[in-house]
């Protein structure tokens, strides 16, 4: 029943995809249901209710939730439940008569479906080592438009994190903005440029099929085609635009799990990664809704642990509350500022 329990949690997830249905199903002001539940309703109660929970699994239930099913076909069921919410919303923008609020509401609402499964669960699968688990992460992250995000992310973050050389790794007094811009564009760059020396090595020639990074282009240029033809300009307004949303809310995860947060230099070269090289955050319900990324500081220690095992470590840098209530705090940087610079350790 316990190892029932601590698997069944994970499907707070469900209620969210429910409420994406809801979503495309109404009009007005309701439309926004996933983004009050996500933004409101999970920050309120985990900053004035649920309080952090740092407990850790045995050694015999880490076992046992390794062993367990559920944990993988939880992550997989997300893929096709992505795909059809992405064209229920697609849809939902052919009602005749769409009013401007509706619009936004069902586009914002994808938007919030494109960052928590488009491009988070991807990060997970994409971690993996099966062959069928990274193509589902790269078909959620085509659905996001961000499919270079697993050459740069598993080929760069993780070596460069915590480092001035590292796009994704927020510095001490840049803004959540400046940071969206430099690491928008220089993450692209660099998953061009980690392609380009894969393949110089291979003494291949980097414009060619094996260049993964044209594939991405490709793919994701023909799918804004394949939208545009089934589903017109507004169709395209809104794919592209929900996608943007997904990549923002990605990025300003990524400021918040690395915030001036930098690893020392040993013999010319950073330090080992080690926990305390990212933000760790044990409050709940924003562990559940991401499946456990807020446990970061375990996942960048140890990136091959799966979601479910990850750990508390007490001498990582915690965040005061969860991950959907510290996406709040970094869109005022001042008080980002004044909350967040005083807890970076020395």
């Amino acid at each position: 029943m316990k190892n029932l329990l601590s698997s069944l949690k994970y499907s707070l997830i469900l209620v969210i995809i429910i409420s994406g249905w809801i979503s495309f199903q109404a009009t007005g002001w309701l439309t926004f249901l996933p983004l009050f539940l996500a933004f409101g309703a999970i920050p309120l109660a985990e900053l004035f209710i649920i309080r952090p929970d740092i407990q850790n699994l045995s050694a015999d239930d880490e076992t046992r939730s390794l062993h367990n099913p559920f944990f993988d076909w939880l992550l997989w069921i997300t893929v096709p439940f992505q795909v059809y919410l992405m064209v229920l919303f697609l849809n939902s923008l052919m009602a005749p008569g769409l009013d401007w609020v509706t619009f936004f509401g069902r586009t914002l609402s994808m938007g919030l479906f494109c960052g928590i499964i488009g491009i988070n669960v991807a990060h997970e699968l994409g971690h993996r080592v099966t062959v069928h688990e990274r193509m589902m992460a790269r078909l959620l992250l085509l659905s996001s438009l961000y499919m270079h995000f697993i050459i740069e992310h598993n080929r760069g973050h993780h070596k460069r994190v915590a480092t001035p050389a590292d796009p994704a790794s927020a510095r001490k007094g840049e803004n959540l903005y400046a940071f969206w811009f430099r690491s928008i564009v220089f993450s692209w760059i660099s998953a061009w440029h980690l392609e380009e020396n894969r393949l110089t090595k291979l003494k291949r020639p980097v414009f060619s099929h094996r260049n993964e990074m044209l594939w991405v282009i490709g793919l994701q240029m023909g799918l804004i085609w394949l939208v545009f033809s089934f589903f017109g300009w507004m169709g395209i307004a809104g794919f592209v635009l929900a996608a943007f949303t997904g990549v923002l809310l990605l990025e300003t995860v990524n400021y918040i799990e690395h915030y001036g947060l930098v690893r020392r230099e040993e013999n010319g070269h950073p330090e080992r990664v080690k926990p305390e090289h990212s933000w760790n955050s044990d409050h709940i319900l924003g562990r559940l809704l991401l499946f456990e990324l807020s446990r970061h500081s375990d996942h960048h220690y140890l990136a091959s642990r799966k979601y479910q095992i990850l750990r508390h470590f007490g001498h990582s840098p915690q965040m005061p509350t969860g991950y959907p209530g510290m996406l709040w705090l970094a869109l005022f940087p001042p008080l980002w500022f004044r909350v967040m610079d005083k807890r970076i350790p020395n």
